[in-house]
């Protein structure tokens, strides 16, 4: 008689998947912003009324929330990068990659706190 495993096959902890689920997100979403980013900058050489027009629907407060959950996904895309990067490398990075993760999370707060701050007055404030 055959025994089958429950759950999934993923055999770390919690934290490293989610981890993992938030880099790849975060990844695809930043592809997406630059792919019309591309398209939208790109309409100038074509019309560059319908660039202002284009430009003009951007200056609205969903479109600011918008920007901060873009910097957002930059920002952790980054750092999560660079935990990675020690976790592959560094000799001692899988001992410590919790703490890492924990580590690139504070250091996505304090960028994140006063961008948000600024941010978010000059979008709903002016």
């Amino acid at each position: 008689m055959a025994k089958t495993s429950k759950g999934t096959l993923y055999r770390g902890q919690a934290h490293g998947q989610w981890s993992w689920v938030a880099h790849r997100i975060t990844g695809v979403a930043i592809f997406f912003f630059l792919l019309v980013h591309v398209l939208d900058t790109a309409l100038v050489r074509v019309s560059p009324e319908a660039y202002n027009a284009v430009m003009e629907t951007y200056k609205n407060p969903i479109m600011g929330l918008g920007e901060a959950g873009l910097v957002a996904a930059i920002v952790y895309h980054a750092f999560n990068g660079l935990r990675i990067i020690l976790v592959d490398f560094w000799k001692q990075g899988t001992r410590y990659q919790k703490q890492l993760l924990w580590g690139a999370l504070a250091l996505w707060l304090v960028v994140m706190i006063p961008f948000l701050i600024r941010h978010l007055s000059n979008v709903f404030g002016g």
